[in-house]
């Protein structure tokens, strides 16, 4: 940290810096110190230390301005004896320091009234409309370099300045906190409100003071804080527990009695950087997926998830309506599910998120996107609340395919299925049915979701199957394009022409000469599964990916999945116009 202090010719300016040092007023003094690192083993927020010196007659404005570039605070030296020093820091040394310095940018100032032994009362008074009228003034420190009164103490405030800044937090103009304060402290008090009564309870109380500050408050001390807000706010506290009101309060009154370390210790700990914004190593922490591997949610982020939905359930009907859903995403600055949802899960008849759905959209959102899935869990307050370094907790990332083809067996528990075929074939309709929706009337002005995910049974164990419709009007040849578990290719049974694209993917897979592809669909290949009873069957006898042989990738995708899941017209034809 660097801190330049700025003084005015014969303040005491270079007497301070060296009885901080020497722990005793210097006899010598030369017109400016050299610059000094403090160590930080030895100040109290252990943080090093490099202050910097300006004497203004050896010193241009322009080597002045440099130093200020680098600085972290700036330290304002008057001579509390000296009207003109004060009247300067206005006129003066302020203009110079953050003249051009936009609102929110501008280097945080201590004031430094020397010379106090000088002097039989305080400059305070003329001092306070001074620092009313500069917000990036965070204090003021009356000392002497000569009895070395408050030397420690200014260099304290310095460092205080730089890692639990007033600007950010407070408009000391309007007395209270700023937007993104409000914002990012409302985020911390929903997501200590577990059980969603808009209340923090002494339990839920004590469960965040242990969590940011290590320790539970003793009972006199919970019943003082509450106390307090009461006398203070007309609703602070309700039913014995502090509302959102009382805990804004509360942190505008730790800033304004000077304990701004108390509000910035609790935002660390909700992940916030200097400007209230979510830090990427909290959003974003570093998850190494191999290539070949995928990536779900497991025990634990499943137990967290399961927690989530029980809090914001409201009803206790088991799904959340888009009210719940909303509520529920509160803590996040965006929506992260857009309204496709509700066409890519299973839904409750009144078109409600079933729990099922839920977690269905949870994994597919991890295997489809791990990182933006990891960027919500933040949001979602998963490591405060599990009490774990980081999201990553909550994600399984599964050994290479290639090993579990080779080994043929799994611990996997999410496949994806690329449902294949041309336009007109129901494909759309498929997957509604897949979710669990029979004719469903596309929204107005967009498409069907192109993935839907359901949970299925797998001999004793549930498995997540997704399915994701390809578009073969456009081109699909690149292996990436194709890249699945099982691969579904659906033909209209009425039209001769529609089975075409499937014999072109046979084809790709190199095994064209194994088959006799006829007109009309009367070919060698196993008879089609009908759509309209295929799902179950499917569903459970083609998920096995491991079993597979290890051939090519088109000939895997070909003879494991659609020899056996070719899915004629049948009832779908009614539907067809819907794709």
């Amino acid at each position: 940290m660097s801190t330049p202090p700025l003084l005015t010719a014969k303040v005491g300016k270079t007497s301070l810096i060296m009885s901080l040092v020497g722990e005793e007023f210097p006899e010598q003094v030369p017109p400016r110190a050299e610059e000094i690192t403090i160590p930080a083993d030895v100040t109290p927020e252990k943080v090093p230390t490099h202050i910097v010196d300006y004497s203004e007659k050896e010193q241009s404005d322009e080597v002045l301005r440099d130093e200020i570039i680098k600085a972290n605070v700036v330290c304002v030296v008057y001579d509390v004896t000296n009207d003109d020093t004060i009247e300067k820091i206005k006129t003066k040394w302020i203009p110079l320091v953050n003249g051009d310095a936009e609102k929110g940018n501008k280097v945080p100032i201590i004031l430094v009234g020397n010379k106090s032994d000088l002097r039989s009362g305080s400059s305070m008074e003329t001092i306070l409309p001074i620092m009313n009228q500069f917000s990036e003034i965070e204090t003021c420190v009356e000392c002497s370099a000569k009895n070395l009164k408050n030397i420690s103490e200014l260099f304290y405030y310095a460092q205080k300045a730089v890692l639990h800044p007033t600007a950010p937090l407070y408009d000391p103009e309007d007395k209270q906190l700023k937007p993104a304060c409000v914002r990012a402290l409302s985020r911390i008090f929903y997501i200590s409100d577990q059980d969603n009564d808009r209340i923090l309870s002494d339990a839920e109380l004590n469960s965040f003071q242990k969590s940011c500050f290590g320790n539970p408050l003793a009972p006199q001390a919970l019943e003082d804080v509450k106390t307090v807000v009461w006398k203070n706010t007309s609703d602070g506290v309700q039913d014995n527990g502090l509302t959102l009101n009382g805990f804004l309060f509360l942190n505008t009154l730790f800033i304004q009695r000077g304990r701004h370390e108390t509000t910035w210790t609790i935002l660390r700990k909700f992940g916030y950087d200097d400007n209230l914004e979510l830090t990427d190593d909290y959003l974003y922490p570093e998850l190494r997926v191999p290539a070949g591997c995928s990536t779900e949610i497991n025990q634990l982020g499943h137990q967290f998830l399961q927690r989530l939905f029980d809090k914001y359930d409201e009803d206790k009907d088991s799904a959340l309506s888009p009210a719940e859903l909303k509520n529920l995403f509160c803590v996040c600055p965006y929506m992260p599910w857009s309204a496709d949802v509700f066409l890519t899960v299973p839904t409750t008849e009144q078109g409600y998120i079933s729990n099922q759905g839920y977690h269905c959209q949870w994994m597919l959102s991890a295997y489809l996107d791990v990182h933006r899935c990891l960027e919500h869990l933040g949001y979602l307050g998963y490591p405060i609340l599990t009490e774990q370094t980081s999201q990553t907790a909550a994600i399984t990332v599964t050994r290479d395919k290639a090993v579990d083809l080779e080994k043929r067996q799994t611990q996997r528990s999410v496949f994806l299925c690329k449902v294949i075929g041309p336009r007109g074939t129901g494909k759309s309709a498929f997957l509604q049915s897949f979710v669990g929706r029979g004719v469903v009337v596309r929204p107005a002005g967009r498409a069907f979701s192109s993935f839907v995910v359901n949970r299925v049974q797998v001999g004793n164990q549930e498995k997540y199957l997704i399915l994701n419709e390809v578009d073969v009007e456009t081109e699909f040849l690149k292996a990436s394009d194709a890249s699945c578990d099982v691969a579904c290719l659906m033909y209209d049974s009425s039209d001769p022409h529609s089975f075409d694209y499937c014999a072109s993917i046979y084809k790709v897979s190199g095994a064209a000469s194994t088959l006799k592809v006829q007109q009309r669909g009367q070919e060698m290949w196993p008879p089609p599964c009908p759509a309209s009873r295929c799902l179950s069957s499917f569903c459970c006898s083609h998920l096995n990916g491991s079993d597979m042989s290890s051939t090519s990738f088109w000939l895997r995708v070909a003879l494991g999945s659609a020899v056996v899941a070719v899915l004629g017209f049948a009832v779908y034809r009614a539907v067809a116009r819907l794709k």
